[in-house]
């Protein structure tokens, strides 16, 4: 019989294997894959790939049950974020109990936790010969922009029969969260003209005609603060743009050829970041004229490097009750201001919530762990799923 105890306990064995798996978004996630379909083989249950481009990494869809609609979607990804340079007290390959009621390792609760007690579920859903399906949505990656989802979820608007909802299990402490704020990436390249640094009439630095454009985005920044909204529910409640990364310049004594850096902007529902951003993209418009006048090779380029919708709340939610029922969740309404495949699953018109286990506050950071407990609600929402299946509700 399939209690939530031992749902509980299958899915940390499963947890251990995944977390097992380097599938940092820098590698290939194929070896996890490739395992998650043997145990789906094991278990009879039809499953496909929709690869990426070039074959180097794969969605994975499976169905467990009958070809019906109404069904649910059970929505994870399959990478975790980089853990170099920070300072674990374990190794973050091997999950690991200490005993204080936390399971350590990278991806505890970002989001292989999720993905574990879906998978600890399946037999028990195709033990109860469900009158209704439920659907594995598992994905690449989503960590650096949500970049295979969008093929995943085409794939199962296309082939499978209409799913009444999705569940994508981010780390929530397993309560109902109804909106995200949606997240753009941007990529500024700004090429200038190498020349020695005392000869600053024959060159143009890449790097100091950059500042102006690092300015610009600081400033817009503390605009967006200054006009959030003080009836939002998100935390912060405004509009959020942050420089992640850059780089460039040769050596200290050499006019910089190249200069990089890389943000994101993170809006609630209901602001587009293009428009936010149109003050900027005129600023390296000119720029990048001015840099040409003096040398045909300079300029600067913009790129968006990924785009990610908002979830915005919907009233009545069909996927927002399910997940209350299931996971006993009867508290305020929710947001989280971290982006996520739901908001691309409600683009595409299906009725979506964000419900799973682990803090984000663990998440993304040395140590990263979930809760034993978390797995136990998880445990139990599981459970609940399978009892709706096979009564096909």
């Amino acid at each position: 019989m399939h209690t939530p105890e031992s749902l509980a306990a299958r899915a940390t064995e499963i947890l251990a294997t995944l977390v097992a798996f380097d599938t940092t978004s820098r590698n290939s996630n194929l070896a996890l894959v490739e395992w998650v379909e043997a145990y789906l083989d094991g278990l009879g249950a039809p499953h496909r790939r929709v690869p990426n481009a070039d074959g180097t990494k794969s969605n994975l869809m499976a169905t467990l049950g009958p070809a019906e609609p109404g069904g649910v979607v059970l929505s994870g990804h399959t990478d975790v974020v980089p853990v170099d340079g920070q300072a674990w007290t374990s190794d973050p390959f091997v999950l690991t109990d200490k005993g204080d009621g936390r399971l350590y390792g990278r991806g505890t609760c970002d989001m292989k936790g999720f993905l574990a007690l879906a998978l600890a579920a399946a037999p028990a859903i195709l033990e109860a010969r469900p009158k209704k399906p439920v659907h594995l949505a598992f994905s690449y990656d989503e960590e650096i922009g949500c970049l295979g989802a969008p093929d995943l979820i085409r794939a199962i608007a296309a082939e499978l029969p209409r799913p009444a909802l999705v569940v994508v299990g981010e780390p929530t402490d397993m309560v109902a969260v109804s909106g995200h704020k949606g997240i753009s990436t941007f990529t500024v390249t700004v090429t200038g003209h190498e020349a020695h640094s005392s000869q600053t009439h024959l060159g143009a630095s890449a790097i100091m005609a950059a500042i102006p454009l690092l300015a610009s985005l600081q400033a817009l920044a503390g605009r967006l603060e200054a006009e959030a909204d003080p009836a939002s529910p998100f935390i912060p409640k405004h509009a959020t743009l942050t420089v992640g990364l850059i780089s460039g310049g040769t050596a200290g004594n050499i006019l910089a050829r190249e200069c990089s850096f890389q943000f994101d902007i993170r809006c609630p529902p209901g602001l587009d970041p293009m428009a936010v951003l149109v003050p900027f993209l005129g600023e390296v418009e000119a720029l990048d004229a001015r840099l040409k006048a003096r040398f045909p090779g300079a300029g600067v380029k913009i790129v968006r490097r990924s785009h990610t919708p908002p979830l915005a709340p919907e009233p009545g939610g069909t996927a927002e009750a399910f997940a209350r029922r299931l996971a006993g969740d009867n508290g305020p309404a929710r947001v989280v201001a971290y982006a996520a495949e739901a908001g691309q699953f409600q683009e595409a018109g299906f009725s979506t919530v964000i419900c799973g286990p682990g803090s984000i506050d663990q998440a993304h950071q040395a140590d990263e762990f979930v809760a034993v407990s978390q797995m136990q609600r998880g445990a139990a929402f599981m459970a609940r799923l399978t009892d709706w299946a096979a009564a096909g509700e």
